[in-house]
């Protein structure tokens, strides 16, 4: 199973403001490290919780509000469903309209989206063992066996690599198999097939 890691200046209040908004409803763990530095750009991965109603999505906004996010302009035009968040620390997310077919089943925590290509998506469904459940127009999102969140990448155009990365997976894998698969490795760091770090739990 892999976990999420974000980057934090206050790593003790985002792990409070993840747990008193989304409680235990993780398919994928979260955690959280210090970290000095300023956020470089908006991160290269986001979650998205979903909505069972429209009261149901209204009402995660407004704890959301509460607890010390904040609306964002990403672009985004009125007639889309999905509202638009910051937390407290500004990492982006979003809280998607009721009647996501996609999202259907996944759980409160739906999705981990991806700044991220095809050949990247591939990566870690190898790395994993999650089967691809979308592969389309570049486009490829992954899940375990047993259902939960899934973990997708929007295909091109792609946002630059920016140091210091705010949001990390963390998989556990074979080293030596994960280079064959695409992975880099240079100067203790791990980067996938589109130069995006990565942690590596290994019992290899």
């Amino acid at each position: 199973m892999p976990t999420i890691w974000y980057a934090a200046q206050e790593p003790r209040r985002l792990a409070q403001f993840w747990s008193d908004l989304v409680g235990d409803d993780l398919a994928i763990p979260l955690r959280f490290f210090p970290i000095d530095e300023p956020r470089p750009g908006p991160n290269l991965a986001h979650l998205h919780l979903t909505s069972e109603s429209q009261e149901h999505q209204d009402r995660t906004v407004a704890r959301a509000l509460e607890l010390g996010a904040h609306h964002l302009d990403v672009g985004q035009k009125p007639e889309e469903g999905h509202i638009v968040l910051a937390d407290p620390e500004g990492n982006e997310f979003c809280v998607i309209e009721p009647g996501n077919n996609y999202l259907a089943g996944t759980g409160f925590v739906g999705e981990l989206s991806c700044d991220g290509s095809r050949a990247t998506g591939l990566f870690y469904s190898a790395a994993l063992g999650w089967p691809l459940v979308w592969d389309q127009n570049e486009e490829t999102a992954i899940q375990s066996p047993q259902g939960g969140m899934k973990i997708a990448w929007g295909g091109p155009p792609q946002a630059p690599r920016l140091r210091p990365d705010r949001v990390l997976l963390e998989i556990e894998a074979d080293p030596d198999r994960l280079l064959t698969l695409g992975a880099t490795y240079e100067n203790g760091e791990w980067s996938d097939p589109d130069g995006t770090r990565f942690r590596l739990t290994s019992r290899y």
